[in-house]
């Protein structure tokens, strides 16, 4: 039963498999012409009540808690916003000989987003971190995301299925449809955000589902205008290896930084929360920052990486958890051995 019970963290969870067979859909029915108009404005409302949720869930005091500890939070956020934009960057020679220009703007897009909040938070908790310093770290990335992510988007990505990057349009955009939500729901709270603590699954069914949406109709597009026509399996094999080298890339300085700097429950939250990256916030992002047909593209790699930090950082989770079981057991042992003698 143990056995079993390690090989499920290997598994993809539901949300993962819901995106799989959006996209295994999307490839066999794609929703085109006016129905694909249509299912634009629902998606977009789906995306308004994503955000608006977010604000009406995210604690302030959450945001305040161990708000104290800036090296850490400061050091989440320059592995999140600088370290991971860096690689990417750095990375441009070598791939786009290998990658079409939408696959490598999605590699450089995924670096420019914010970290996770639930699975950071959970990974933090089986690791036995911090969890308050997660939960404010985590909350303050993504709160942060929702400015310097477009920014970094518009300086960072130079190519024509941007959807005007930085330009004035796009900054209108995100502050009507993920700013103005948010904040909305930051409102709200004082009202609602009881009620939304006590339905954590409808508030989960909404999360997934709307980017589930987002996906199927990414996809559509994308597919439409010769998604898997122009991506070969070798550049999708690509995006996968690429996503490793990145994330063990960031693993490693985090690890690093974090034995050096901390102690270990805020090691676990650096690590943590500045390695991983938020599908929950980038698909809403990338709907917003790019033209239809290339954004089923971008959103790939973030995609792929999202099942690989998650597979990677649950065997992490875990070599922590026994990392903690043994020092307790060394701690206990000189007691044992004065009992018994």
């Amino acid at each position: 039963m143990k056995r079993l019970a390690w090989l499920k963290r290997f598994l993809p969870d539901r949300f993962v498999v819901a995106l799989i067979g959006a996209i295994i859909l999307a490839s066999l029915v794609p929703v085109s012409g006016t129905a694909a108009v249509v299912y634009g404005h629902v998606t977009t409302a789906a995306i308004a009540l994503l955000f608006f949720l977010h604000g009406a869930k995210l604690s302030r005091e959450a945001i305040y808690a161990g708000a104290t500890n800036w090296r850490l939070h400061l050091c989440v956020l320059v592995a999140t916003f600088v370290l991971f934009p860096l690689i990417g960057l750095a990375s441009r020679p070598l791939l786009l000989d290998w990658l079409t220009p939408e696959l490598f703007a999605g590699l450089l897009f995924l670096c420019v987003l914010p970290s996770t909040v639930q699975s950071s938070i959970a990974f933090t908790s089986v690791a036995r971190g911090n969890i308050p310093a997660a939960v404010c770290s985590a909350s303050l990335s993504n709160l942060l995301g929702v400015f310097i992510t477009p920014l970094l988007a518009g300086l960072l990505i130079t190519t024509q299925s941007a959807a005007g990057g930085g330009s004035l349009n796009a900054v209108v955009d995100i502050l009507l449809h993920i700013l103005l939500p948010f904040v909305l729901g930051q409102i709200a709270r004082r009202w609602i955000g009881s009620w939304v603590a006590a339905h954590p699954k409808l508030v989960k069914f909404v999360d997934q589902g709307s980017i589930v949406l987002v996906v199927y109709g990414a996809f559509s597009a994308s597919v439409v205008e010769g998604l898997w026509q122009e991506t070969p399996p070798s550049a999708l094999l690509l995006v996968a290896v690429v996503s490793s080298v990145l994330l063990a890339l960031v693993l490693g300085v985090t690890f690093a930084l974090g034995r050096r700097f901390f102690e270990r429950a805020d090691e676990i939250v650096l690590v943590f929360c500045g390695s991983k990256k938020s599908l929950a916030s980038g698909i809403p992002i990338a709907q917003v920052l790019f033209a239809g047909g290339a954004l089923g593209s971008v959103v790939l790699p973030l995609m792929v990486f999202h099942q690989i930090q998650l597979i990677v950082c649950a065997v992490i989770a875990r070599r922590y958890a026994l990392g903690w079981d043994r020092l307790d057991a060394a701690d206990a042992a000189p007691a044992g051995a004065q009992s018994r003698s």
